[in-house]
């Protein structure tokens, strides 16, 4: 069996339904979950992907210090935060509870913000 006949099957699911791939579920309100992981795996690369787009945020303008690192982590934990609470409206509990779900990847994306901001902060501020 070829891995591309293996992705078709993979596409439809059980009840003669078809799943819905996981990016669309991501940007769909209220989608319904199927496996645990899933959503968690949505929740850390979002994370990553908020990690990048602030990283360069701040890198191009010159924002330093403790500032940038706060409003990091108050833009990074609320966006997560509105996202599973209100357009997924996924049961928090079901995933450990609403503080399970906020500090889901987000080390690795505070690693990566911080790599991110310090290469483009260098790159266009460093005399």
């Amino acid at each position: 069996m070829t891995s591309s006949s293996k992705r078709k099957e993979e596409v439809h699911v059980v009840n003669g339904g078809v799943k819905q791939p996981t990016w669309s579920k991501a940007i769909s309100c209220k989608a319904v979950w199927d496996e645990k992981d899933e959503f968690l795996d949505v929740v850390y690369w979002f994370r990553q992907i908020i990690a990048v787009i602030l990283g360069v945020i701040w890198g191009v303008a010159p924002l330093k210090g403790f500032l940038g690192i706060a409003i990091f982590c108050v833009i990074n934990a609320g966006v997560l935060y509105v996202y599973f609470s209100s357009f997924q409206q996924v049961d928090e509990e079901e995933y450990g509870g609403t503080w399970e779900l906020t500090k889901e990847g987000f080390m690795t994306s505070f690693a990566l913000f911080l790599v991110v901001w310090i290469i483009f902060y260098t790159a266009l501020h460093y005399d």
